[in-house]
């Protein structure tokens, strides 16, 4: 409950007939834009993928998957995924997608430890995608391109919203771009979290580059798994990441709102190399890792972009309760109650 933001006078803009309206309007229309922008064919996913296969997103290490055994493989274990970032290769390779064209679906997740606030549910709902890039395509250049892209059909869909809801847009023309080693060096003294509220505050669209690796200080902006985002290799911008998180300002909440992760996925170089600073050499005999290892999955770059978050950004909700239905403590929802921030 201390993390619980309670926007002063708050009042939603939809009713809940013409939110569920607009959850569908906005979900409709992002996702067959964003297919047509960066050339994705839709693909079933699944919720669980068996335990032991290196398969499953770690995110940032200690995160619990949600798992339960399987009594005609003999008990062995499955766990819903965290997300989909590995199995997305797989089934590039799989389909044999071309360079230059690649895959979305829709991702539904359980994060049993998730600290439960505005942003955080027990429940994650995104859009994952990934596509097939060329050797040369492992550029800053490249990574910078595709942010612009994804960036661009976000503001198409806001003026969707516009036209049919009369909420007014607020997104900048242009999405700002700074390495997370640039961030500290301009806001040394502040945490991460604040120097993501700072930046964004004063651009409104901010990709935040470079995030998982060591910055000169020693820290790191963030934690990412050793084994999808290429999160070490030297950009020709001088800098080590070919991954970053795209935020945006909400308007709503006062603060910066991270709508996707995504990046440049590892080579056989930058596998090995993530699995030794991560002290994780050990997966390179799981399934996955053997695959990478081989030479047999492709290159790629690709991400997730929340779906809920999309919709509570563009409607202007206070919570992600007001989008999805979930599961709250009951003081959170009462509190809730009480500063018009009805959850579904």
């Amino acid at each position: 409950m201390s993390r619980l933001i309670l926007p002063k006078d708050y009042r939603s803009p939809l009713d809940l007939k013409q939110t569920e309206h607009g959850i569908k309007q906005i979900k409709d229309f992002f996702q067959q834009s964003l297919s047509s922008e960066l050339r994705l064919r839709r693909v079933t996913a699944p919720l669980f993928v068996l335990s032991g296969q290196g398969i499953n997103d770690d995110l940032s290490g200690w995160e619990r998957p949600v798992a339960f055994p399987i009594k005609d493989l003999q008990e062995q274990r499955a766990e819903i995924v965290h997300s989909l970032a590995k199995w997305k290769r797989l089934t590039l390779a799989e389909y044999q997608i071309e360079a230059g064209y690649g895959i979305y679906t829709d991702m539904n997740a359980i994060r049993p430890d998730e600290e439960l606030d505005n942003l955080h549910s027990l429940y994650v709902d995104q859009w994952d995608w990934e596509a097939v890039i060329e050797k040369e395509d492992r550029s800053v250049d490249f990574l910078q391109s595709v942010v612009r892209r994804i960036y661009g059909v976000l503001r198409q869909t806001e003026y969707v919203v516009y036209e049919q809801f009369g909420i007014k847009p607020s997104l900048p023309r242009d999405i700002y771009f700074i390495h997370s080693e640039e961030l500290r060096q301009r806001y040394p003294h502040l945490s991460p979290k604040e120097r993501e509220n700072e930046i964004t505050r004063e651009y409104g669209a901010v990709f935040i580059m470079g995030i998982g690796g060591a910055l000169a200080d020693g820290s790191k902006h963030d934690m990412r798994a050793p084994d999808y985002d290429d999160w070490t290799t030297i950009g020709e911008n001088g800098q080590q990441g070919l991954n970053g998180d795209i935020m945006i300002w909400n308007q709503v909440l006062g603060q910066a709102f991270e709508l996707s992760s995504m990046g440049i996925r590892v080579d056989k170089e930058a596998l090995l190399r993530q699995l030794e600073l991560s002290d994780s050499m050990d997966r390179c005999q799981l399934y996955f890792h053997q695959r990478l290892l081989n030479g047999e999955l492709p290159l790629c770059i690709g991400g997730g972009i929340g779906q809920s978050r999309l919709c509570m950004l563009l409607l202007r909700k206070a919570h992600i309760g007001e989008i999805q239905a979930s599961i709250w403590p009951d003081d959170m929802k009462q509190t809730c109650r009480q500063h018009g921030i009805n959850l579904i």
